[in-house]
């Protein structure tokens, strides 16, 4: 048997190739090429916006002039020397209390009564989400006024008088804005309810569950996860609510301070009182307290949403 013999010069030139970077390192340079809009947003209007008000939260700070350092005086006035700080942080607090659980029980009840829809679903569907779309604007919290005023069509119906001018019911009008936009809850609950599996309850009806019991041992165990989900969004969202609170008390919180919401106050201070050190503390603290009631829904999460994959809760 016979060999070749190749020259080391012949077999470095076989082995020579291109210097070129590795497929890896080209996609993430394509990444990062595609993600840098989105980052240089983050850091331009998010991240250094932050930073600004975190800054200015410890300043006295007009508009008008250069911010002056005053320290932690924002936080103490805020928390010892305001009554209406804690007027606001109570009217909130009422709010989230009323208007999420309502809104996610009707959210449920519309889901269920669509899932085993055979014809229009899809109609009523895109008909009760529409409110999502429409009732964060200032049109409709202005229609919304106007419905729960003095001779509109709630004190025509009931005869109880425009529930925006009285202290007990001006917050219930605000409420049930919220309420009504129950729409995109609603979706995500009726996507719940599609995924689970249909002979769980064919099962339960054999063995002679009442539709309320297929509905407490079935429906809500494999909708928790969803139910957890809908309800972390929809707290979030309830305790930043303005436009309704705006719109309804004409910017002023009123009637005696009863739609006197935290961001509204906050908006009063920095706004129309020229405060924005103070504002800026005021955020400050609402985004610590989001943060909080979060990590609150999540610990408490463990006893009562059930994982499937995990097989208990």
């Amino acid at each position: 048997m016979t060999t070749t013999h190749v020259p080391a010069t012949a077999r470095g030139k076989a082995v020579a190739r291109p210097d070129r970077p590795p497929r890896r390192r080209r996609r993430e340079g394509a990444a990062w090429v595609f993600l840098s809009p989105w980052v240089l947003g983050a850091c331009v209007l998010t991240l250094l916006p932050m930073a600004v008000s975190l800054y200015l939260s410890f300043t006295d700070y007009d508009l008008f002039n250069a911010p002056r350092w005053v320290g932690l005086r924002n936080y103490t006035q805020m928390f010892t020397e305001d009554p209406r700080y804690w007027r606001s942080v109570l009217t909130t607090l009422l709010y989230v209390v009323i208007a999420v659980p309502l809104q996610l029980a009707l959210a449920l009840l519309v889901a269920l009564a669509l899932k085993n829809m055979k014809r229009g679903r899809g109609f009523y569907r895109s008909a009760f989400y529409a409110p999502s779309l429409l009732g964060a604007s200032m049109s409709i919290a202005l229609v919304w006024r106007a419905i729960f005023n003095d001779g509109g069509t709630v004190d025509n119906l009931l005869g109880t008088g425009g529930w925006v001018n009285r202290p007990g019911w001006a917050l219930l009008a605000v409420a049930l804005l919220t309420v009504w936009q129950f729409g995109a809850p609603m979706v995500i609950f009726l996507a719940g309810l599609q995924q689970i599996p249909g002979e769980l309850y064919e099962a339960a009806e054999v063995d002679g569950a009442s539709a309320w019991r297929r509905f407490l041992s079935i429906t809500v165990p494999m909708l928790s996860p969803v139910i957890f989900f809908n309800l972390v969004l929809q707290t979030i969202q309830a305790f930043q609510v303005f436009t309704p609170a705006f719109a309804i008390s004409a910017g002023k919180g009123g009637p005696a301070d009863s739609t006197l919401f935290y961001t509204l106050y906050l908006y009063d201070r920095g706004f129309v009182a020229s405060h924005m050190g103070y504002a800026s503390a005021m955020a400050w603290v609402l985004l610590l307290a989001i943060g909080a009631v979060t990590a609150i829904l999540f610990r408490t999460s463990r006893s009562w949403v059930f994982y499937a994959s995990e097989g208990d809760r």
